[in-house]
Parts: structure tokens; C-alpha cells; sequence
């Protein structure tokens, strides 16, 4: 730590560590594959409708970065093992996970979703190569980020010092957003190094083996400032810097600059909204279906469809984009490439 304390990064960094490894972070948020059993399945069958572009190729890596309690991969297998055997023979599980405590989670989650067993990663470089197919949801979303503050015609960063915000001055490599973003004076510039080197790297993978990603996460996908940098306790906004370690802290992705950080040769899909993505993907059908399999049930599980997808909740908030090489006709859920 510097004389002016810890950059904001590192202390992010730090607290979230120190938080997933002592507390149940369900208990503070929720997240789509919590809310309806329709997510996962979702996503299922858009792995199925992927791996038959892809050549159909056995074995595969399905992929999950930041898996949560291992609803989202339990529910996607169980649709392929019903609906794709052959998609749910060929691949091979592999989840990103740095917590003991949920790997044990997802262990149990998974235990009867697939006849083959998972194996846990601390990042991407431990998967196996071979054609992969990745899912990250509200995974980038709690990776560390700096703020930069305009101040007249200089910059300076933030850094945390006894609880609290203090400012130093920035210097900036030639490429840096702040030199091209326009950001009023006392306005914050977020960046994220983190996400946008997780995603360059999942890139860099399907260019060497094929394969497609799908990024879920709430943020933004226009140049933009402003200060994203937000806690939960006990359920509850809190204060960021307060306790680190008991609070998750987690910031808006910015989808254009991920867009951005792409090789020119993996295509680029999206982001578009969470809403229409899962519209694409037959939202509606699959809810009437299980709401009539259960209709006791029935007006949980429309409500709980319409929290993933209308614009006033989740549906509108969360941005979804896809990366992929090596593949047949468009990305499923998306009306075209940003880039192909």
C-alpha cells in the first residue's frame, strides 16, 4: 500500500476476495438462474444449437466462469441430457471457481445434473484445450475497476485511505480512454483491466480451438461516465468502503470497451438487452409450458419470467453479448453481428 493508501482496484480486489470466501453471497442478491429454472435452460439449448454449428465436435468444453451456486450449469445439463444426448455426451464441464466454500456448492448442485464429473479452475488457462463453449453470468460484473476523476485539464485517480476516497494525480499510456472519452470536469472515468484481459483471453482461445462465449451482466455499451461502483450487505445497499470483506462489491460492465478489445478475427454479437435475448431464445414458449405443467405454480412462473425479461426489470438493466470462431450461420439469440 502506497502513502496515499490503497487504489481502488486493489481494495476492490481485496474485499471481494475476503467476501466469497467467508459469506454466502445468495444471501445478499440474487441472480437470473436463482429467479426461474427457464435461465438455465435457456442457455442449455443455446449450448445444443451452438456445439451442432460447431461440426458437432466430441469432446467439447462447456465452460461456466463464476458458476455462483451451480444452478445455472445444473439446470442447462438437465435440459441437454433430456433434449441433446448426444451434445450432453460430447462435452466436458469445467467450471471457474477460486472459492472452496462454492466449489463445494456447485459440487452439490451438480450432482445429479450430469453423469460426468466437473472439474474447477482457478481461470481459464486451466481448461483443457479443445473447441469450447463458455457461459459468464454476473461474472464480469465483480471484477476490480479504477475510477479516474477529470479535474480542469488533468486527471487523477482514487485511491481508499482510512474508509474513504482520497484523490491522487494520473498519468495515462497513449492509449488510455481518458485521452478519448469525453468526461466533463469532476466527472469519473471507470476501466476495468481485469475484464477486458478475461475476455481477450476467451477470444484468443476460440481463435486457436473454435467455439462460442455468451456474457450476461448489467452495464452500459455506449461511451459514458459516471461513477457505477456499488455494495450490497445483508441485502442492502451499503457503503463501498466500509468493512471490506463483508459487503459484494460490483460495477456496470462496459460492454463497448470489451467490443473494443477483441481480436479482429473472433465475431462480435451485441450486446443487446437481456429481454430480447431470452425472446430470441423462446422465453415465452418454455414459461407457458412449465406454467401449464403446474398451474398451482403457474403465477410464480410467469412472474418470475417477466422479472428475467420486461424493460422495467432485469430484462432491460442486464446487456448480453457473444463472441465466436469456428462457426456455421449466425450466434443464436442475436439478429447479427456487431462484427463478424
Amino acid at each position: 500500500m502506497s502513502v496515499h493508501g490503497e487504489r481502488l482496484d486493489h481494495f476492490m480486489a481485496r474485499a471481494n476476495a475476503a467476501y466469497y470466501a467467508g459469506r454466502d453471497p445468495f444471501a445478499d442478491f440474487i441472480t437470473s438462474p436463482e429467479i426461474s429454472q427457464v435461465f438455465g435452460e435457456l442457455l442449455g439449448a443455446w449450448v445444443a444449437v451452438v456445439w451442432e454449428q460447431l461440426g458437432r465436435p466430441d469432446p467439447f468444453m462447456l465452460v461456466e466462469a463464476g458458476p455462483g451456486r451451480g444452478t445455472l450449469m445444473a439446470d442447462a445439463q438437465r435440459l441437454l441430457r433430456r433434449v441433446a444426448p448426444a451434445c450432453h455426451q460430447a462435452m466436458s464441464v469445467h467450471l471457474i471457481e477460486t472459492s472452496p466454500r462454492l466449489r463445494a456448492v456447485q459440487a452439490h448442485a451438480l450432482r445429479d445434473a450430469t453423469a460426468a464429473p466437473a472439474c474447477w479452475h482457478d481461470g481459464l488457462d486451466g481448461v483443457p484445450d479443445g473447441p469450447m463453449v463458455l457461459l459468464a453470468n454476473e461474472f464480469l460484473d465483480a471484477l476490480p475497476i479504477r475510477q479516474f476523476i477529470r479535474c480542469g485539464q488533468g486527471w487523477a485517480e482514487r485511491f481508499v485511505r482510512d474508509g474513504a476516497f482520497v484523490q491522487v494525480p494520473a498519468r495515462f499510456p497513449a492509449h488510455h480512454p481518458a485521452r478519448t472519452r469525453p468526461v466533463p470536469e469532476g466527472g469519473v472515468l471507470e476501466t476495468c483491466q481485469p475484464a477486458l484481459d478475461f475476455v481477450h483471453a476467451v477470444a484468443t482461445r476460440l481463435l486457436r480451438c473454435s467455439g462460442a462465449a455468451v456474457l450476461v451482466d448489467y452495464g452500459y455499451d455506449a461511451p459514458t461516465a459516471g461513477d457505477s461502483l456499488q455494495a450490497l450487505r445483508d441485502g442492502k445497499p451499503a457503503d463501498p468502503l466500509r468493512d471490506p470483506g463483508t459487503a459484494d462489491l460490483t460495477a456496470h460492465v462496459d460492454f463497448r470497451a470489451i467490443a473494443d478489445h477483441v481480436p479482429a478475427d473472433v465475431g462480435v454479437w451485441g450486446s443487446i438487452t437481456q429481454g430480447s435475448f431470452l425472446a430470441a431464445l423462446g422465453l415465452a414458449a418454455r414459461t407457458e409450458r412449465l406454467a401449464r405443467a403446474a398451474p398451482a405454480q403457474a403465477r410464480d412462473i410467469r412472474a418470475a419470467a417477466m422479472r428475467l425479461a420486461a424493460p422495467g426489470h432485469m430484462g432491460q438493466l442486464f446487456r448480453v453479448m457473444g463472441l465466436s470462431s469456428g462457426l456455421a450461420g449466425d450466434l443464436p439469440g442475436f439478429a447479427g453481428p456487431r462484427r463478424a
